[in-house]
């Protein structure tokens, strides 16, 4: 069954994100086994919410009551699998290993499954600090559980693993906009689309991309403070991994910064980076691997978001 499990996720994580995929083999045997298998169960989720496969629409999202009624079917496999019970459905056995050889807290995964649910209840963002809760509840809270696989516990770490999962979301915000739109939702902050005599976000409306940049380039530069914060947490974590999150850093970084330089083009077509960018960026990474060593960054996280601790 162990090894079923392990290689299910890979093949999960080979197809549903090249980024991380990339970025994952980096990682020793343990770690890299570990963080698949975490993979697997986060996008498994997220899939079943929205009635997608490995991120990919398969004709539409379901119903509100439908959605529910799936978030309940999760909540209950993953609290059994947070209890240590074993699983025929690879998914959620891959969920137990991870949180048994890794001594995760249970209120982790669950913190996720919160953030999922802000998205089924349609939860709306007024304020920046909204947007940076569902931020930290989707994407902050696997950049800890992260942080533990790769062996971290001190809690000054663990806010850097958060932060970087909240730039990392901050980014993909700002990517998928205009996609997000087409579906009724929208993570950016009311009163910062508001400010910009927006009211609501027109996909269709190629015109208003030219004030809409202005909000993505203000929210991809608090990204940049949510960048910086985890490039002071990479000397915390062993050789292999810390150039792993250092790549993946890179990578969305780099994402981020196209964004802003295609200016109201941004959404014309999905940002990404090419093979050879990538290639580029994880030599990149390397050097701040060993830079870190040499030369402890300091980074004063003042008035960041504070994970919730209980």
């Amino acid at each position: 069954m162990s090894d079923t499990v392990v290689q299910e996720s890979e093949a999960t994580i080979a197809k549903g994100s090249q980024s991380f995929a990339a970025a994952a083999k980096l990682f020793d045997r343990r770690t890299r086994d570990d963080a698949v298998m975490l993979y697997t169960w986060c996008r498994y989720c997220d899939d079943v919410i929205d009635g997608q496969e490995l991120g990919y629409g398969k004709g539409g999202v379901p119903a509100q009551d439908e959605q529910l009624e799936r978030l309940r079917e999760l909540q209950s496999k993953t609290d059994q699998a947070l209890s240590g019970i074993r699983s025929a459905d690879v998914h959620f056995e891959a969920l137990r290993r991870v949180v048994e050889r890794n001594d995760i807290n249970p209120r982790y995964p669950l913190q996720l499954l919160q953030g999922f649910e802000m998205d089924v209840r349609r939860a709306t963002y007024q304020t920046l600090n909204d947007t940076k809760l569902y931020c930290y509840h989707v994407a902050g809270v696997v950049g800890v559980m992260m942080a533990m696989i790769m062996g971290a516990r001190e809690p000054s770490t663990l806010d850097r693993a958060s932060d970087l999962g909240i730039a990392f979301q901050l980014t993909n915000i700002c990517r998928d906009i205009i996609d997000d739109a087409r579906e009724g939702r929208c993570y950016v902050p009311s009163q910062m689309l508001a400010d910009a005599g927006i009211k609501n976000v027109d996909p269709d409306d190629p015109q208003q991309r030219a004030l809409l940049h202005p909000v993505a380039v203000s929210l991809l530069q608090t990204a940049d403070r949510y960048y910086n914060s985890a490039y002071a947490g990479i000397a915390e974590l062993p050789f292999r991994s810390a150039w792993a999150i250092a790549s993946a850093r890179r990578v969305y970084r780099a994402i981020g910064r196209k964004l802003v330089t295609l200016g109201p083009r941004a959404w014309d077509e999905r940002v990404s980076t090419s093979r050879w960018t990538k290639a580029g960026l994880v030599l990149l990474a390397l050097g701040d691997v060993i830079l870190t060593r040499v030369y402890r960054p300091r980074y004063a996280r003042g008035d960041l978001f504070n994970r919730p601790t209980a």
